[in-house]
């Protein structure tokens, strides 16, 4: 039986709570480690744990994994969320980073003065940039790859989630997302993560500090 997956990264969501979610739609079990000082980080800067001298890193199948899209494109071929081929997965790819880029920006905005513009901008991009790419994607099928459950369908939902946390009604346009959101809400597995005392993260936990090791 192979150990069990460890996530060492600070107690917020950052760039660690895509992995989490994807673990969750996995059904992998998870313990988490929290960096909560300095000497912990060093700590794992001394053992040779960190690639880059960054976070996420996820302790999994002997591996210490490092860099937020390399641990997600690992866990989602592992877990048979990666699509059947080539052509599958470039897609799968291509419109996960179009959703990494709008939560980053999300995550961003919490840690930058100018406040209201910044999320104005934000609301901007998201209906005008990103959004009508995933409501036509989502016009007929019921994921957005290759009719199963992948990765970019993990974090759509997630990337939708965080928008409403900002922008309550940004969906009302999106009735195919909207749907699609609903829809991936009941998959039990995803139920429970939205559950209070899951191991999913609330917004805005953490301090700005913590971006600098994190990548």
């Amino acid at each position: 039986m192979s150990e069990k997956v460890i996530l060492h990264y600070f107690n917020a969501r950052g760039k660690m709570e895509s992995i989490r979610w994807l673990l969750t739609v996995a059904e992998v079990e998870f313990d988490e480690v929290y960096l909560t000082t300095r000497d912990q980080y060093l700590k794992l800067l001394d053992d040779g744990s960190l690639m880059f001298q960054q976070v996420p890193m996820v302790e999994i199948d002997g591996m210490k994994l490092v860099q937020t899209k390399a641990i997600l494109h690992y866990i989602a071929e592992k877990y048979s969320l990666y699509g059947k081929d080539i052509k599958e997965r470039v897609m799968i790819n291509m419109y996960s980073e179009g959703l990494m880029d709008l939560m980053e920006m999300i995550m961003i905005h919490a840690f930058v003065s100018g406040t209201k513009a910044k999320l104005d901008d934000i609301l901007t991009k998201a209906k005008e940039r990103y959004l009508p790419v995933y409501e036509k994607a989502l016009s007929g099928p019921v994921y957005l790859v290759g009719g199963k459950l992948s990765l970019a369908d993990v974090q759509l939902l997630e990337c939708t989630l965080m928008l409403e946390e900002k922008f309550p009604a940004i969906l009302a346009d999106f009735p195919n997302t909207k749907a699609f959101q609903g829809r991936m809400s009941q998959i039990p597995s995803i139920s429970r993560f939205l559950q209070p005392g899951s191991k999913r993260k609330p917004q805005c936990v953490g301090a700005g500090k913590q971006l600098k090791h994190a990548g």
